[in-house]
């Protein structure tokens, strides 16, 4: 499996010949889905869903399937009669060759006057676990952990005790888009050596188009 990071949340794994990509929402490069054979997004805030991205990635390739909750799947089945499917909790599936389970229901407090919005995570072939927009524990073990490192919702304290939590092999950043260059070498001391730590996890960070094989 190659992962490659795309802007901010937005994520391409490549198997045997096939793609699928993870939340090409508004951050993320304007082809960040363009030959994909399935899109899988994890809610409805415009960083992870941008309806152009996946127009452009449905248009590219007619087998391409989008998966989603029913938040943003209501706003897409007009346009793409056939082609969403409704997913949520529990829920299990195939795509693009990739086995997926749905973990997680609702997106983190952002704060307590903002309502929350339901949000879903997708961990692929046992795998791979990208949470979206909360700090969901899949409750299996995962070796590569998608790490939203910095969002309006949390903060490093609450980042390090879910990496610790979830105890992945290796944590690799996403949910960056909003990082200064500043920002983030102190983001990599405090979740990498000779910081707090992850409790053993490998952390790493990649720039957009940046790869790795897992």
């Amino acid at each position: 499996m190659q992962l490659t990071k795309k802007g901010h949340a937005c994520i391409r794994l490549e198997k045997e010949g096939r793609t699928l990509v993870i939340d090409p929402g508004g951050f993320s490069e304007p082809d960040a889905a363009v030959g994909a054979e399935a899109v899988l997004v994890t809610h409805e805030h415009p960083d992870h869903f941008a309806e152009d991205r996946l127009r452009a990635a449905l248009e590219a390739n007619p087998e391409a399937r989008i998966w989603t909750l029913d938040s943003v799947a209501r706003q897409l089945t007009a346009a793409f009669p056939g082609r969403v499917h409704t997913v949520g909790h529990g829920d299990t599936f195939t795509a693009a060759g990739f086995e997926v389970e749905v973990h997680g229901e609702l997106h983190a407090v952002i704060h307590p006057d903002i309502p929350r919005v339901t949000n879903v995570g997708y961990l692929l072939d046992g795998s791979v676990f990208h949470p979206g927009d909360a700090l969901t524990v899949p409750g299996r073990p995962v070796d590569t952990l998608m790490l939203p490192v910095h969002a309006p919702w949390n903060k490093v304290a609450e980042i390090i005790d879910y990496v610790r939590e979830v105890r992945p092999r290796q944590a690799i950043d996403v949910h960056d888009g909003l990082l200064s260059a500043q920002a983030r070498p102190i983001y990599d001391r405090m979740l990498g050596p000779g910081g707090p730590g992850v409790a053993g996890a490998e952390h790493s960070r990649l720039d957009p188009g940046g790869s790795l094989g897992l």
